[in-house]
């Protein structure tokens, strides 16, 4: 890529994660080299073993995940030592693609497991050809400076306000 920029997929609503990873797809397609890290997620959703057999680099996801409220202040700070050491892998792994998706990052900042300036540093300082791909909830204000897509997903209706839990195939 040229000039590789950055986007922020954010909101209250669903297809943050899915547009990340449409965009990965038609990297792939175009025959770039995609990195994709998930952040609170187990890393076993259908879209990421598609991405896999296609070539694109997959990172372990954190090995035992739980929603943050649910977390000892112990296992809070494990979760933000091993996604702090995930970035420092992201940036050195960074230059040898040509899209990086960081699916939830803009939530682990939110909740400390990234500190905010390790990642605009990161930003700031990529490789110039690297396009960026960050989705998550609440994006902090330096994050949308640095920005140059930003779309909202913005929730009118969804399934669960009804009792309706993740569907296999849908939301993973």
């Amino acid at each position: 890529m040229e000039n590789g920029l950055i986007h922020i997929y954010c909101g209250d609503g669903k297809g943050k994660t899915t547009a990340a990873m449409g965009l990965a797809l038609r990297c792939l397609g175009n025959g770039g080299k995609v990195l994709v890290m998930q952040f609170l997620k187990d890393g076993k959703s259908g879209e990421i073993s598609v991405l896999k057999s296609l070539g694109a680099e997959i990172l372990p996801a954190y090995p035992d995940i739980k929603f943050s409220f649910k977390m000892t202040d112990e296992e809070k700070q494990r979760a933000a030592e091993f996604y702090t050491n995930s970035l420092e892998e992201i940036k050195a792994k960074a230059k040898d693609h040509d899209m990086l998706i960081l699916d939830e990052i803009l939530h682990a900042v939110n909740l400390g497991f990234i500190p905010l300036e390790s990642l605009l540093s990161f930003l700031e300082n990529k490789p110039a050809n690297l396009e960026v791909v960050m989705t998550g909830r609440d994006p902090k204000e330096e994050l949308l400076k640095n920005a140059d897509y930003i779309t909202e997903m913005k929730k009118l209706k969804h399934p669960f306000d009804k009792g309706v839990k993740a569907r296999k195939m849908v939301e993973y």
